[in-house]
């Protein structure tokens, strides 16, 4: 199966992520166009969307899966960013090196196990390998069993694990993956990628 995946610029991958997140139950919290856009804003970042036709209209393709990815930097400002490279510190070297976060994405849930999100993947780490980064982290929560388990078919590491003494499901998991020429080679999807 070939995939066909969207590059998009800025404000309209903000626009289209607000969008597909609308299909998307278990994001308590969805993310605004214009948080996207303030987040992005001023540093190297990769807004990708996977579409696929339709069930029983083939004619009709529509946004199945997507990933935001960001760079993240050693001396962040942002109270969030500077929290999570506080927190990631003794995980990932920083310094002397463009580390890139993976900061939202997903695929719809009638579309999932058809190699969305593997594509997505695979099509950020080229990019990213192409534009000299040396590492992809992500974080995740214990309770998203699928993700994670992607993830680790992904061959991404955990380097941390951040209990949550109430509920072990609302745990934190943080996941790495070090970027070379090998890594390209394990690719395996078969995508065509837009420039929108």
């Amino acid at each position: 199966m070939e995939h066909l995946i969207k590059q998009y610029p800025l404000e309209q991958g903000a626009l289209e992520i607000q969008y597909i997140e609308e299909f998307f139950g278990e994001f308590r919290r969805r993310k605004t166009a214009a948080e996207i856009a303030q987040r992005l804003r001023g540093r190297e970042h990769l807004v990708l969307m996977a579409e696929a036709p339709l069930p029983d209209d083939p004619s009709a393709v529509v946004p199945v899966s997507y990933r935001v990815v960001h760079e993240i930097k050693a001396d962040e400002e942002e109270p969030k960013l500077a929290d999570l490279v506080a927190r990631l510190r003794d995980a990932v070297r920083f310094e002397g090196r463009k580390v890139l976060y993976t900061w939202i994405g997903g695929t719809r849930r009638d579309w999932r196990g058809q190699g969305h999100f593997r594509a997505l993947t695979e099509e950020q780490e080229a990019w990213a390998f192409g534009a000299g980064f040396h590492e992809v982290v992500v974080k995740t929560k214990n309770k998203f069993h699928e993700m994670r388990a992607t993830l680790d078919h992904l061959r991404f590491e955990v380097i941390k694990f951040e209990p949550y003494p109430a509920d072990n499901a609302e745990s934190k998991v943080y996941l790495s993956k070090r970027l070379d020429a090998g890594v390209l080679k394990d690719h395996r999807s078969l995508r065509t990628v837009i420039q929108v």
